[in-house]
């Protein structure tokens, strides 16, 4: 029986700046998934028997983040989003590289030019280099220095598989008011931001159902 441990392993001794690599050994990763339900629904059993995993859910109003396994010895993770009405965001870029892969719905995906990140980036200065329509069956790695930004259709799912955090904190950058901020990861949130995030237990199973009527358990 394929455990989330033995799946993963592949992943624990990669270099998550080779994005060649890491895009290699998700592609397989993603591949075990996309054979039948069974890893989903059993990373959702793991959440609903393990309180830590509980608390590491999150919601927002328009995501909510299903962590279906996380290796605190690593940092890997692995998730499963599920985007809502009216979903889009800032462009920004994350404290680790990463691979998704859509299970259901799409979304517009801008990946912009290469830039220095600093306090002083400039967000009316940055320029799509790539847009791409990511639907059900297309997979994708992003190196944590990437700046990126997503419109997604609401009913949405992707699995994410999420490497080790390279830096303490991330850029998002608003390029209508030209502010960008830095965003830091949970380990110094307040305790008001943290609370404010975590997944009700009642949320969790209306996502339950929602899965269950899209035929992804």
């Amino acid at each position: 029986m394929i455990t989330y441990e033995n799946l993963l392993d592949s992943l624990r001794h990669l270099d998550w700046d080779d994005i060649e690599a890491v895009d290699a050994a998700t592609r397989k990763i993603f591949a075990h998934f996309t054979t039948g339900t069974y890893l989903v629904r059993r990373g959702l059993t793991a959440i609903r028997e393990t309180p830590r995993l509980m608390a590491l859910c999150e919601h927002y109003d328009i995501l909510d983040k299903l962590v279906l396994f996380d290796d605190p010895d690593t940092g890997i993770r692995v998730r499963l989003h599920i985007f809502g009405p009216g979903y889009h965001d800032r462009p920004h870029n994350h404290r680790w590289t990463y691979s998704s892969h859509i299970l259901r719905g799409e979304y517009r995906h801008r990946i912009y030019r290469p830039a220095d990140l600093h306090d002083g980036l400039d967000p009316a200065g940055l320029d799509a280099v790539m847009v791409r329509q990511e639907q059900p069956g297309l997979s994708y790695t992003l190196h944590h220095s990437a700046i990126h930004a997503v419109v997604a259709e609401p009913g949405t799912v992707s699995l994410v598989v999420r490497g080790p955090a390279m830096t303490d904190r991330f850029l998002v950058m608003d390029n209508r008011t030209g502010q960008a901020w830095w965003q830091y990861g949970s380990a110094k949130e307040t305790p008001e931001i943290a609370r404010a995030k975590r997944m009700s237990g009642d949320r969790f199973r209306e996502l339950i159902d929602f899965l269950t009527e899209w035929k992804i358990i």
